[in-house]
Formats: structure tokens, sequence, C-alpha cells
């Protein structure tokens, strides 16, 4: 009588020392693919904060500039403008005559002007404008409003001829890189800044 023997196939597993190599470059892995993804996430953020930041900044210097072409009897002034230390004026407000009627005697005068804004914890500033309205030579309303937040630094460079006349001004804005809605609420002096230079000159000259 014939024996067969059938052999017995033994299946072997993993070890818990090749369980936790495994385990340990999952993790590795894992977690470099999420340091590349964070990475990415910020780079978008970043770049979608500064376009933002750059449209939001060039409508206000565009409207600040249209403001400053139709204006004029500009302030401040220097007292000599031959004195090369007192002309061109470095200031962080501008002041002029928007709108007049020499018939009903009505003057408007535009301010625009940087301050410190009570809303932003890290101590920024926000571009403002001031409009008011004088009849008959008495101040009959007054409208303030913000610009834009999140200003590191605004300053205006005034160039005057003779007169005082404005012959021009000089914008330079500096704003943190932010989104839309950021822009409008708050500033973080940790995040990139964009900074936007612009002139205009007055079409109307002014007499004083």
């Amino acid at each position: 009588m014939r024996t067969h023997r059938h052999a017995r196939r033994i299946v072997r597993g993993f070890s818990l020392i090749e369980m936790m190599v495994a385990l340990a470059i999952s993790a590795a892995l894992l977690t470099a693919s999420l340091a590349a993804l964070d990475t990415s996430f910020k780079s978008y953020q970043q770049t979608s904060d500064t376009a933002s930041t750059h449209v939001v900044t060039r409508i206000v210097a565009h409207r600040v500039l249209t403001m400053i072409r139709t204006g004029h009897e500009f302030a401040p002034y220097p007292i000599d403008v031959l004195d090369l230390t007192q002309n061109p004026m470095f200031t962080n407000t501008i002041e002029f005559v928007s709108a007049e009627d020499e018939g009903t005697n009505f003057r408007e005068i535009t301010r625009i002007y940087a301050e410190l804004d009570p809303d932003a914890a890290n101590g920024s500033q926000r571009l403002m404008l001031t409009i008011d309205e004088f009849l008959e030579g008495v101040l009959s309303s007054t409208q303030t409003r913000v610009l834009l937040r999140g200003v590191l630094d605004a300053t205006f460079t005034l160039e005057y001829d003779i007169g005082p006349r404005l012959r021009r001004a000089t914008i330079d804005l500096t704003v943190e890189s932010s989104d839309v809605g950021a822009a409008s609420l708050n500033a973080n002096w940790d995040t990139p800044s964009l900074r936007l230079v612009a002139s205009a000159s007055p079409r109307r000259l002014q007499d004083r």
C-alpha cells in the first residue's frame, strides 16, 4: 500500500517589526504630502491676496488721482514755494476744493488723509475721505468714509509753483497684501505688502 504524504504549507504573515516599518514609511509619506499640500495652499492664498490687494489699491489710487485732476485750491501749501526745504511738501493729507458754484456761493471741500485705524489690532492705518459742503460760507453738511484699510504708509508729495499753484501731486501707498474682505476689515504686519506710486496734475489753475 502506497502512502501519500501531503506537504503542509505554512502561510507566514508580516512580523511586528515589518508592520512598524511599513507604518513608519506610510506616516513619513503622508506627512510629506500634507506639508507639500499646505505649502501649495499658502502659495495660492498669497498670490490671490496680492492680486486682490493690487486691484483694490489701484481702484482707490485712480479715484484719488481723478479728484486731484479736477480739484483746485490745494492745501497744505508752503509759505515760500522757492524754499526747497518747504517745496515739495511731504504730508499724509491733501485738501482741495472739489466743487464750486459762485451763483449760490456753494463750495465743496474734500480732504483725503491717513489716520490710525481703531479697528486694527496691529496699529495699521486707514485712508479716509471727508467732504465738507459750505453754503454762504457756513458748513451745511459733512460726509466721512473709509477709502482703504490695511494701509502701512500713505504719503502725498505736493509740488507747487508760484501762486502757490499745485503743479503735481504724487501719492505713495504701501498696503498689506490681503484678500478683499481682509483689506476692508483688518491688517497683519506679517503679510507681504504692496507699494503703489502714482502722480497727477490739476487741470485747472488755482489762484490764491
